[in-house]
């Protein structure tokens, strides 16, 4: 017995060592926080006919959360140029939804977690969009540690120093998302100028050769009703 004693013990012991790894793995290692990324970004995705694209941004507890899309063109047969955008709390409840060619989802975050954000092109079936996306979370307050506020004792003069420097950055921040807002509004127009270009070159080239094939055709027929037969002693033309 005391062999098959022994083998349930390892066994026992590998079952709360794996799950000893497995809360490690989702707690981080050791003191240091799992990795969240940055606090913005901006880049441009394709989603497929009827497809969703899904993404997941790390924010604090009285934080401000942005988000902004903009359709900048479809391929394929698309029709419709409007994507379906959805954005969730870490506990998977909806917060608002928007569903135009271009929107804004903000709103204040009252937890702290993975927020979803999810665009659905369910109104296309046999058409590509190109969708360019600028999200991401900022906070008034700077971010600091415990320790250092603790330590933390400044005069008067720094006081007002730290004030006008944090002024100083949300007003950079601000005009940098605005400059986010010109730069998808000025992709788009060149979509839109580079397929309104393409369509009237190739409509133009089909609308010259069917005029050339036209006159063609038409100076045919005009040199066939003047075509005179030639008449000889056996061949008469009939009264």
């Amino acid at each position: 017995m005391s062999p098959l004693l022994f083998g349930a013990g390892l066994v026992v012991l590998n079952l709360v060592t794996s799950a000893r790894s497995q809360k490690t793995e989702l707690s981080g290692f050791g003191d240091q926080p799992l990795f969240h990324g940055a606090d913005r970004y901006d880049f441009a995705i394709m989603i497929p006919p009827g497809g969703m694209e899904c993404f997941w941004q790390f924010a604090r507890q009285t934080g401000y959360f942005y988000f902004s899309y903009e359709i900048q063109r479809t391929l394929g047969m698309a029709r419709n140029r409007r994507v379906a955008a959805t954005a969730h709390t870490p506990q998977g409840f909806l917060i608002d939804t928007s569903q135009d060619v271009r929107g804004q989802i903000n709103f204040s975050t009252k937890e702290t977690g993975f927020y979803q954000l999810c665009l659905k092109n369910q109104q296309n079936h046999f058409g590509t969009v190109q969708v360019y996306l600028n999200f991401g979370v900022f906070y008034e307050e700077p971010e600091l540690d415990h320790k250092q506020n603790e330590r933390k004792q400044l005069n008067d003069t720094l006081d007002a120093i730290e004030e006008s420097t944090r002024k100083v950055q949300n007003n950079i921040f601000h005009i940098w998302r605005y400059y986010n807002f010109a730069r998808m509004r000025k992709r788009a127009d060149f979509f839109l100028l580079q397929s309104n270009y393409n369509y009237v070159k190739w409509w133009s080239t089909a609308q010259s050769v069917v005029i050339v094939l036209s006159g063609i055709l038409q100076l045919y027929f005009l040199k066939r009703l003047f075509n005179v037969p030639t008449t000889t002693d056996t061949k008469k033309p009939r009264c």
